[in-house]
This record gives structure tokens, sequence and C-alpha cells, in this order.
């Protein structure tokens, strides 16, 4: 009992199952630096206010500091039967020098206490993962980059559509990871204030200085009201909203490159590094890591919905409820990591089929709009224009032959208007070459937005 830093009402010693239930070390043991930084800043503070003396602050900067250098160089391990990360440092702390370490908690709480140290490590987190996903963006803009010109269908329902390139495809997947980055630091900027000195809801009576702290920690600013310190989580749904649409994208990209490398398609094939086999079938070679992006996507929405009611009924202001926030974000920040960090290379690393796909975009009819566009530049209504050429679909379809191989005289069956110059529009290659709309599919389109993405980042 007399290890509980809460110790003191209490007569009786807190049944073991349920002190193993209450305690929190086991996963926010992770948040030590922060613990630590966050309790300088703290006593520096303190010091500088005359709550405490100079020789205490001096004894628990010290104190401090040996504690975070021997956690680092693993001189000291966090002991697995404290409560949580803090009442362990604090112990610690108090253990090496002694009263001095009684005082750091004057004027805070556990409350600012955590909800300081999940911002503080869920900021280095955040940015952290930003990196993975340039990176990643990095590596799209590299092979897109090379297969330009590489032409290939596009599809709607997962059928062939319309011509497009492959790095046409590729920079669309740019473009979402972009977004994805810019949401996570959105939310950082929000999460971007300090909760230190809202103590347990209240503040305090103490003179202390949140403007100082703040600044010392990185934060741009202290939070206004403190019931909404201490009982805001709403950075981690937040968070863990935008690694879930971050992880949708790598879901589908990963569900494309799952398709591309089957015997169905052959657009791409994996690198051995990133792929296995089957016990049983010595063919195989399956695309388990995407196959576990694609997975691992619903473990981060349970993450987002864990969160989400978690929160749903609290009253203000901290519940121990709230404990129940950090395995869930930190669990969506480590599955998105480990996600981002095996996507890039895998991609980066994954051998083009350009003929393949070259091959599938002469069949299908995929420049069937082509053939109508045609025809509306010898001022036929676009409708009109679309159910003549849905007609010629189904003669081809017949005959067994593409719109390329149709005879001249079998179109003009269908329209005196068709001339020779139709084979023209309707050659694959150029119905790429002339989608020179803005963002449209051809090389140079997608070499601009290569160097404008690179340029972003």
């Amino acid at each position: 009992m007399a290890d509980k830093i809460w110790a003191g009402r209490a007569s009786q010693a807190v049944d073991a199952a349920a002190d193993s239930f209450n305690s929190s070390i086991g996963f926010d043991s992770r948040m030590y630096a922060q613990d630590i930084k966050g309790s300088m800043a703290h006593a520096a503070m303190l010091q500088a206010q005359g709550i405490i003396s100079a020789a205490d602050g001096e004894a628990i900067a010290a104190g401090l500091e040996a504690i975070l250098a021997d956690l680092e160089s693993g001189a000291l391990t966090v002991d697995p039967a404290a409560e949580d990360i803090h009442s362990f440092v604090e112990a610690e702390l108090t253990k090496r020098v002694g009263d001095p370490g009684r005082r750091l908690h004057t004027a805070r709480s556990r409350n600012d206490q955590v909800a300081l140290d999940v911002r503080m490590y869920l900021r280095e987190r955040t940015e952290n993962t930003v990196s993975l996903i340039k990176n990643l963006i990095s590596t799209i803009c590299t092979v897109a980059e090379e297969y330009a010109f590489t032409v290939m269908p596009g599809y709607t329902h997962l059928q062939r559509a319309q011509p497009i390139t492959f790095g046409h495809h590729l920079m669309a997947y740019a473009m979402m990871l972009l977004r994805d980055a810019g949401r996570l630091n959105d939310a950082s900027k929000r999460m971007n204030v300090s909760p230190l000195g809202s103590c347990a809801l209240a503040g305090t009576t103490y003179p202390i200085d949140r403007a100082m702290t703040a600044a010392a920690l990185g934060f741009d600013g202290a939070t206004m009201n403190s019931l909404d310190g201490v009982a805001d989580r709403d950075f981690c749904v937040e968070l863990a909203a935008a690694l879930a649409l971050m992880m949708t994208h790598l879901s589908r990209f990963a569900e494309e490159i799952i398709l591309w490398s089957s015997w169905e398609f052959r657009f791409v094939e994996l690198s051995d590094a990133y792929s296995t086999g089957s016990s049983i079938m010595p063919q195989k070679k399956n695309s388990d890591m995407a196959e576990l992006v694609r997975g691992k996507t619903g473990r981060v929405y349970g993450d987002l919905m864990a969160l989400l009611t978690m929160l749903k009924g609290l009253p203000l202001a901290y519940n121990k409820d709230m404990q129940e926030d950090k395995e869930q974000i930190f669990d969506a920040f480590d599955t998105a990591d480990a996600c981002l960090t095996v996507f890039a290379p895998m991609t980066g690393t994954m051998t083009v089929k350009a003929d393949n796909m070259r091959r599938a975009a002469g069949t299908g009819f995929i420049n069937a709009t082509d053939l109508a566009d045609w025809l509306v530049s010898r001022d036929v209504p676009f409708r009109t224009a679309y159910k003549l050429t849905g007609q010629i679909v189904a003669e081809c379809t017949r005959l067994g032959v593409t719109l390329e191989e149709l005879p001249l005289e079998k179109y003009k069956e269908f329209s005196p208007l068709f001339d020779g110059t139709l084979y023209d529009a309707i050659d694959i290659d150029n119905c790429v070459s002339r989608r020179t709309s803005y963002g449209g599919p051809t090389g140079d389109s997608v070499l601009a937005q290569v160097k404008a993405v690179r340029a972003m980042l």
C-alpha cells in the first residue's frame, strides 16, 4: 500500500487482481521519455515561480536526467509492478533524491500529466508516420516516372474501361497519400497545445506559469479550459481517423497489387523478398505482404471505433475509461507504420510487365469512347454517337474482332460518315496521348504530376 502515490485515504490494500486490472504500466511505459521531459519542464517552472527552492529544483532536474539516461542505456528498467509510468518515475526519483522528489508533483495531477505525455508522444509518432508516408510517395513517384508512358487499361467496375498509363494509375495513390500526410499534420497542429497546469480538472491555487512549460515543451500554447485540458482526447480520435483513411488507401493499393500479380492479370511480379510460397503447392508465389496490409486495415478501423465508443458516454472531466485511449492509438500507429515500412520497398522492387499491360489495353473495346468522340467531331450528337458506337461494338463482339480490326466497309454499313481517319482516332496509343486535359493520363501529364508532388514533398 505504501508504494501507491495515492495512498492515504484507503485502509485496505487493493486486491491483487484488481491492482493488475488497474495497471497501465504494460503499455504506457513507452512514454517514459515524454513523462520525464514533462516533469523536468514542470520542475523548472516551479523553481522559477518560487514554488520550490532552487536546491530542490536542481536536485529534481539532476535526478530526472539520470533516470532518463539510465533508461535509455538499459542500466534501469521499468518496474512491471508499478501502477503506471508516472508513479514509476516519481518513485525512482524519490528513491534517488529524497524529499525533493516528493515535491515534484506540486501543482500537478496525473490527469494533466498523462494528457501531456500522450500529446508529446503522439506528436513524435505523427512526425515519424508522415515521414514514412512521404517515403512511400517518393517511391511511387520513381516508379511512375519510369512507366509514365506505359499504356494499360483503366477500369471501372473491374471491367476494362478506357486506356491510361501505369504511371497515371500509380500517381492516383500518391495524391491520396499526400492528403493522408496533410490530415495527420493538421491533427498534430490542433493537438499541439499543452494541458499541463490543468491539474485534476480545476487548475491550481499555486502561481504557476503555464506558458513557460508549454514553450519549454514545444507547444504552441496552453489549453484554455482546464476541464477540456484533461478530458480532451479528440486528438486521439482525429489521428486514428486519419490513420484509418490512410489504411483504406493502402488497402486499395494492396488489392490492386494482389490482382496485378495474379496469373489472370500478370501486370506486375513482386520481388521474392516481399512474397511467400505455399507449404503444399511448389508453384505458388503469394502476395502475402500486400494481403497483410489489406487485413491489418480492419485492425486500425477497430482502434478508431474503440476510441469513439470509449469516449461517447463520458462525463467531464477525467474517467478511468480514458486509460483505454493509449492501447488503441498506439496500436493504430504501430500497425500503420509497419504497413508503410514494408509497402515502399515492396512497390519499389516489383517488376512491371509493360507488354502484358499493353496487350490487355488492346482488348475490351476501351477505345469505344474515342470512336464516339470521332463521330462527334463530324457533328453527330454525342448521345447518337454513343448509341451507334454501342451497335458497332456489338457487331465486333459477334465477329470476334476489335474496333481496329473491323473493316472500313463494315463501318460504312453503320454510317456513311466513316472514313479511314477513324483508325488513327481509335489507335490505343493515340487514345492516351490525345487525353491532354489537365490531370489526364498522358506521359507528359504523369511527369508533370511527379514533378509537382516531389516539390510538395
